[in-house]
C-alpha cells in the first residue's frame, strides 16, 4: 500500500478518536486531531499526483474519508446545537444524490470526476469545522462566532451549488 493510501486510512482511523475527544469536551485535542486529519487530505493528494501514485482505492476512499471526518464532526455539532439539524439534512441529501448518481454511472462504466465546486465545498467545510471547534473553546470572541458561521453558511451554499451543478452536468445518468 502506498503512502497516500496510508494517509487516507490514518484519516479514517482518526475519526473515532476525534469523536471521543469531542464528546468528552476536550476541545483542543479534538481541534488538533481534526486539523491534522484534514491536512492529510491535502498531503495525500499532492503526493499521489506528484509521484504518480493515484490508485482506484485512493479515488474511492479519499473522498469517503473526507466525508466521514467532516460529517462526523457536523453530527456531533448537531447533537450539541452548534449546527442546525436541517443543515445536516441538506448536506447529507446532496451527498446521497451525488453518490447514487456516481453508482449508477459506474454501473455503466462511466467515471464521473469531482468538480471544482465540490472541492471548494469540502475545503469550506474543513475550515468551518475547526472554526466551530474554536468557538466552543472561545465563545466570548465575537469575531470568531461570525467567522465560523460565515464559513458554515458558505459551505452550505457550495453544497447546494455543487449538488445542482453535479446533477445538471450529469443529468444523462437519470436516463440510464
Amino acid at each position: 500500500m502506498n503512502l497516500p493510501n496510508k494517509l487516507t486510512i490514518i484519516r479514517m482511523i482518526a475519526v473515532p478518536f476525534f469523536i471521543a475527544f469531542y464528546m468528552m469536551g476536550w476541545a483542543l485535542p479534538a481541534l488538533i486531531l481534526f486539523v491534522a486529519a484534514s491536512l492529510t487530505d491535502m498531503l495525500d493528494g499532492q503526493i499521489a499526483r506528484k509521484y504518480n501514485l493515484v490508485t482506484n482505492f485512493g479515488k474511492i476512499m479519499d473522498p469517503l474519508a473526507d466525508k466521514i471526518l467532516v460529517y462526523s464532526a457536523f453530527c456531533m455539532m448537531v447533537e450539541d446545537g452548534t449546527v442546525p439539524g436541517w443543515m445536516m439534512i441538506v448536506i447529507l441529501a446532496r451527498e446521497f444524490v451525488v453518490s447514487g448518481m456516481r453508482t449508477v454511472a459506474a454501473s455503466e462504466g462511466i467515471v464521473v470526476a469531482a468538480g471544482m465546486s465540490g472541492k471548494i465545498k469540502t475545503v469550506l467545510q474543513m475550515i468551518a469545522v475547526p472554526l466551530l471547534l474554536m468557538l466552543g473553546a472561545f465563545p466570548e470572541v465575537t469575531i470568531l462566532y461570525y467567522t465560523a458561521y460565515a464559513f458554515l453558511w458558505a459551505s452550505l451554499v457550495m453544497t447546494v451549488v455543487s449538488g445542482v451543478e453535479y446533477i445538471w452536468k450529469n443529468k444523462n445518468v437519470f436516463s440510464m
